[in-house]
């Protein structure tokens, strides 16, 4: 199968930039969402990202142009996704909106196109049912942030087609992206299992007043060599994603050690979700505090 129109469903800190990857890689794509502001603020982002590139010649302006010209940007889900030969579902990270979006997409979208989930931790498998098309299903998991980071997750289920698995490779591979496939299901995939069991120890030693979260970033950073700590990576990619990660798999697993910390939990109450509220672990003002 040849895919020519993209969709991507969900306009927020994944969506936009993914849709963007997208139109770089020459697709005709449509970036979907329910809220109109947040498609304003995607393409606000999204040319002040692009405008950079320009200036430190990572590509040329024409690029750029032709990029924008690939993209268009609407609160139709039936314009998205009516004509579109593979949709990217990259909305909040909660299983019952997931499987509504899929549902409605499964209607929308032409019989033979491709449907995957973003999702960091839910499978596909959890996702699937709400179609009538299983076989077309599967995990296409960027990293944040996308146009940045060069991996995939592709994530096979056990309903997913070869012929699935092995087209979305190859659009990942056409936006540019180094894409890995896994041939089984297991929740959290490969980076994140690692970067959670990294963050849980991280939370457990906080919480325990073994050290404070600054001190754990610096170890991190200086003795690991990685590239900012686990409390820093938390703000960076929202304390809100984090904890609907950890909830969802509580619910899945019925394990307590799953379940979001106290720490975690008090953030979430308080609206203190990382960088994109102002303050998280750390506070944000022009420049972060730290």
């Amino acid at each position: 199968m040849t895919v020519n129109n993209l969709a991507v469903v969900g306009a927020g800190s994944m969506g936009h930039q993914i849709a963007m990857l997208s139109a770089l890689g020459g697709y005709t794509t449509t970036l979907q969402d329910v809220s109109q502001e947040s498609l304003d603020e995607a393409r606000v982002k999204l040319s002040s990202i692009m405008d950079k590139w320009v200036r430190k010649e990572k590509i040329p302006a024409a690029k750029r142009d032709q990029a924008f010209e690939n993209l268009t940007f609407t609160t139709d889900l039936t314009e998205a996704a009516g004509v579109a030969d593979f949709v990217i579902e990259a909305v909040v990270e909660k299983l019952a909106v997931k499987r509504e979006v899929f549902a409605k997409l499964d209607e929308i979208a032409p019989k033979h196109a491709v449907l995957v989930t973003n999702s960091s931790t839910i499978v596909s498998s959890l996702i699937a049912d709400a179609t009538s098309r299983p076989e077309k299903i599967c995990n296409m998991h960027f990293f944040f942030p996308p146009l940045v980071m060069d991996c995939v997750e592709v994530v096979k289920g056990e309903h997913t087609s070869e012929e699935t698995a092995q087209l979305t490779m190859e659009v990942s591979e056409t936006m540019n992206r180094t894409a890995v496939l896994l041939q089984k299901e297991i929740s959290g995939f490969v980076a994140n299992r690692i970067l959670f069991a990294i963050q849980k120890e991280a939370m457990s030693l906080y919480e325990g007043g073994y050290a404070d979260f600054e001190d754990i970033d610096k170890i991190t950073r200086k003795a690991l060599n990685h590239p900012i700590g686990p409390f820093e990576l938390m703000d960076l990619s929202g304390i809100d994603v984090g904890y609907y990660v950890m909830q969802q798999q509580y619910e899945e697993t019925g394990d307590p050690k799953d379940k979001p910390s106290k720490t975690l939990s008090d953030k979430m109450k308080a609206g203190d979700l990382g960088r994109k509220t102002g303050k998280g672990f750390y506070s944000y003002n022009s420049k972060v505090n730290h």
